[in-house]
């Protein structure tokens, strides 16, 4: 088989990765200084190397995240609250893989949306679903679910990722359709899925915030109970801008 008949056949089964590698090597004329196991490898490592690069671009794509921010990006800061050991913690992203939760909190401007959004990117880049969501826009969102007919739909996608991030947490009180929402995400999620929140409100107001005491007991107990926590301080990154 020639080269040519190679290539098209390459690109009809949609190998793109061999395809791109095999190409480069005929128009190179490298192809004949390897032996048939070293051509099979390095195809086989372009091709999954394409797929991979290509499943992050479709996660961090659907995610859609406020900010393009990378772990590499966030440094250890005694001045903000934000320790090397966290940070460590939290890049591993195992504590995704055991379900477990995240709660930033810290004044406006202190970084919370950025660090949610850098979390997240990573835990893409590892090949797991994020879902990222302003609160209040995704309970704007839930609102008009029930009456389009989506919102059993949307309670189901949110259920299935593998790390929601709700950020702006409590800027405003939920209603009651929304607290019920709210209910329904932290019960689908609790021990199986990992959910981050930002807020610029500490954890000890959240109750106040939620409102309703029975239903505030209910969230924050499944919320809280196994997360970890970052309070971030310090001066507004905006000002230093």
């Amino acid at each position: 088989m020639n080269h040519k008949k190679t290539l098209e056949l390459m690109h009809t089964m949609r190998l793109h990765g061999m395809y791109d590698a095999m190409q480069g090597l005929v128009q190179s004329k490298q192809l004949s200084s390897l032996s048939a196991d070293q051509l099979l490898g390095l195809l086989l490592q372009q091709e999954w190397d394409e797929r991979n690069n290509r499943r992050i671009d479709r996660l961090t794509r659907t995610a859609r995240f406020r900010y393009s921010a990378s772990m590499t990006e966030v440094k250890a800061d005694s001045k903000r609250n934000l320790s090397a050991e966290q940070l460590a913690t939290i890049s591993t992203c195992e504590w995704v893989n055991k379900a477990e939760n995240l709660m930033i909190t810290g004044p406006t401007g202190v970084g919370k949306s950025h660090l949610a959004s850098a979390i997240g990117h990573h835990c893409c880049q590892l090949g797991l679903k994020v879902t990222y969501f302003n609160t209040q826009k995704l309970y704007q969102n839930l609102r008009l679910g029930r009456l389009d007919g989506t919102h059993r739909r949307q309670m189901q996608q949110l259920a299935k990722a593998d790390l929601l991030i709700l950020d702006d947490f409590g800027l405003q009180r939920p209603d009651e359709i929304a607290r019920l929402d709210l209910l329904e995400m932290t019960e689908d999620r609790h021990g199986k899925k990992s959910t981050i929140i930002a807020s610029q409100l500490p954890v000890s107001l959240w109750y106040e915030i939620i409102a309703e005491p029975t239903l505030a007991d209910a969230i924050l107990d499944r919320i809280v109970s196994n997360a970890h926590r970052i309070e971030l301080t310090g001066e507004s990154l905006r000002k230093k801008k």
